[in-house]
């Protein structure tokens, strides 16, 4: 008998490795994953395009004005991923850099722009079946989904996994750059007015400083079947 379906929320601080986690369980699961850190990131993406948001300040006004002709999804790849799409464009890579995600997480912090993506990412989960990461799903996009966790691990060993996942990719970087951005990237989304990082109350955490991939994903695979069980 095929278990019903449910809605998964994957919470936690940045470079937890929460897409990752998402994105296995979706895929052992043949559930759909929402890459909500990518929306913001795209949303970001498209304000420094359109020279929204600069060093100092966000033009609010005008991204609000602009902000229903942005449109975000998703497509499968060929290497069994998927991509992210701005506009009909695919912004996979471009949406990757430290420039975009600093600004994705200043951009974030907006009203308008949370509930413009929170309204989206509601919207795909009505069907049930979904795997979301993110910093506030369990708290406000999905606070009725029925399995919620909340990933954590020291600054230090999140910065070095970032660290490495920019050298791989080529992308010129200091380790001591990488750290600083992780942890005022941590102090900003803990203590923003607008859907803060919080641990839902019924979220399951996991401290994985020293845990596997492997291992991760074999422990939330647990969880979900004590919890369809």
């Amino acid at each position: 008998m095929q278990k019903k379906k449910i809605n998964i929320a994957v919470d936690g601080f940045s470079s937890c490795g929460k897409s990752t986690i998402a994105k296995g369980l979706a895929k052992e699961l043949g559930y759909t994953y929402i890459d909500s850190g990518a929306m913001y990131r795209a949303m970001a993406l498209y304000a420094i395009q359109h020279g929204l948001i600069n060093d100092s300040e966000i033009d609010e006004t005008a991204l609000q004005k602009h902000i229903s002709e942005i449109k975000i999804s998703f497509k499968n790849n060929s290497n069994g991923g998927q991509d992210t799409y701005l506009n009909g464009e695919n912004v996979e890579n471009e949406i990757r850099t430290l420039k975009v995600a600093n600004g994705a997480s200043r951009i974030s912090t907006l009203g308008f722009v949370r509930k413009a993506l929170v309204h989206q990412q509601q919207e795909m989960g009505k069907e049930k079946g979904v795997v979301m990461d993110g910093r506030d799903i369990g708290t406000v996009v999905f606070p009725d989904a029925e399995m919620k966790l909340f990933l954590t691990s020291s600054p230090e060993i999140r910065a070095q996994r970032r660290y490495q996942e920019m050298i791989l990719k080529g992308e010129g970087a200091l380790y001591e750059d990488v750290l600083a951005n992780v942890i005022e990237r941590d102090q900003r989304d803990s203590t923003r007015a607008e859907s803060p990082l919080l641990k839902a109350d019924d979220a399951i955490e996991l401290d994985n400083s020293e845990t596997g991939i492997e291992e991760q994903l074999n422990w939330a695979l647990q969880m979900f079947n004590k919890i369809t069980s």
